[in-house]
């Protein structure tokens, strides 16, 4: 995130942020909601540069990674899916900001619940074998989480029981044979993913994030490629901070600006 503005209504304060050095903004709650930063900006980094063809964020929020990966890669079309009616129409107020015109003709919004099976998830437009690449950031948080006040924010931040198997169901079922999965998560998630991926999804990498060396790592990326038979693969670290600065590592700063993609 490069900048922000704010202002208040009678129901709460939002702001509008610069991502990518000014490449794209994002209309977003202040206070109420789940609010994106560093963890969907390393989510679009993991979708190639050289990608092509159509791609779901699912559990998108107000849009951020989706928009992101546009932003990044010209040349892909991306539909944000996501549950909340009020995150939703934060998306959908983000692309029509005069700083994302050049993404309104790639973007297409949906408010669906990415847990849905059968005929009810196709109807809602998770269709199947319809996408070259599925991003997601699923809830995380521990259960407990929910006990908050703010419903939107606990249904964005903690994880029920079953999540990466629901979600990632749904990512097999709308990927096209061959195509990408790419998510973050913590670490302690790192045996409910594998186990989900089973024999839909191989060729995982994962690459943990650490706040610097020697702390132990905070985030797990994950990458995996539909009906691949290939093993797994634990990657080099990816390490946010140098000594004990609170600046970001040079290579982390690139993947938040969009400079780079995720290394391969």
């Amino acid at each position: 995130m490069t900048g922000s503005s704010a202002r208040e209504d009678d129901q709460f304060v939002e702001t509008i942020d610069a991502f990518h050095r000014g490449g794209f903004a994002l209309v977003q709650p202040k206070g109420r909601g789940h609010r994106a930063g560093m963890d969907a900006m390393l989510l679009a980094a993991m979708v190639p540069g050289s990608a092509k063809g159509h791609l779901a964020d699912l559990g998108a929020g107000a849009g951020a990674a989706g928009l992101a990966a546009a932003s990044r890669v010209g040349t892909l079309r991306v539909t944000l899916f996501e549950r909340s009616a009020m995150m939703a129409d934060f998306a959908r107020r983000s692309l029509i900001l005069e700083q994302n015109r050049h993404l309104q003709d790639r973007i297409d919004i949906v408010e669906a619940d990415v847990t849905l099976t059968g005929r009810a998830r196709v109807a809602v437009g998770l269709k199947d074998d319809a996408f070259e690449h599925v991003i997601m950031n699923p809830p995380f948080n521990p259960e407990a989480d929910r006990q908050t006040p703010d419903r939107i924010k606990a249904e964005a931040h903690a994880m029920p029981t079953g999540l990466f198997e629901n979600w990632i169901r749904t990512a097999c079922a709308i990927a096209k044979p061959g195509g990408q999965l790419s998510l973050i998560a913590r670490p302690v998630s790192i045996g409910d993913i594998i186990a989900a991926c089973g024999r839909r999804f191989g060729g995982l990498q994962i690459t943990p994030v650490h706040p610097r060396v020697g702390e132990p790592a905070i985030r797990i990326l994950v990458t995996a490629i539909k009906g691949s038979r290939a093993s797994l693969i634990l990657r080099s670290p990816l390490v946010m901070h140098e000594g004990e600065s609170h600046a970001f590592s040079p290579a982390v700063d690139a993947l938040n600006n969009g400079l780079c993609d995720y290394p391969r």
